[in-house]
């Protein structure tokens, strides 16, 4: 299956991410495998906004785990409650951070990071994930990522479990 999720003609961010949504509701459907579905998410997401770094942390063994992600080298584990994936994962709620270096106890896997978004995957009442999204430059994250991007881990989560 091919797929091109560039969307260089569109300008307009909700534009984007619904038209993001329909094609990915295709990617996903049917597919079982996590590892599978997570990578395609991650390039499906770098391909189509050009995130900095994006990726997922799975809940393993009382931490996050590093799962399928596009970008630099990352942490392997993160603490309940440390950075901003731990607290998405301790407050069951997305993260939206406009400048990473003002977020008390933030966590740089990479010094070139500026802004961070990190949307918990929560199936039968528990956190079971986090996706990951960073930006190399400030404020890039705002109420319209938060919705569509908690859209697409609930589209992941009912696929999944």
């Amino acid at each position: 299956m091919e797929a091109s999720f560039r969307q260089e003609n569109i300008s307009d961010k909700a534009e984007k991410y619904l038209h993001f949504i329909e094609q990915y509701g295709l990617l996903i459907e049917g597919e079982k495998n996590i590892i599978s579905v997570l990578a395609n998410t991650t390039a499906a997401l770098n391909e189509a906004f050009g995130f900095f770094w994006t990726g997922f942390y799975l809940v393993e063994d009382g931490e996050l785990h590093l799962g399928p992600f596009q970008g630099s080298v990352a942490c392997y584990r993160i603490k309940k409650g440390r950075g901003v994936c731990g607290t998405a994962w301790a407050e069951a709620r997305t993260q939206v951070v406009a400048d990473v270096n003002a977020f008390p106890g933030h966590i740089a896997c990479s010094s070139l990071s500026r802004s961070e978004i990190v949307v918990p995957m929560i199936s039968g009442g528990e956190v079971v994930g986090v996706l990951d999204i960073d930006s190399d430059k400030l404020n890039t994250f705002d109420e319209t990522d938060r919705i569509y991007l908690e859209r697409i881990v609930e589209m992941i989560v009912k696929n999944l479990y």
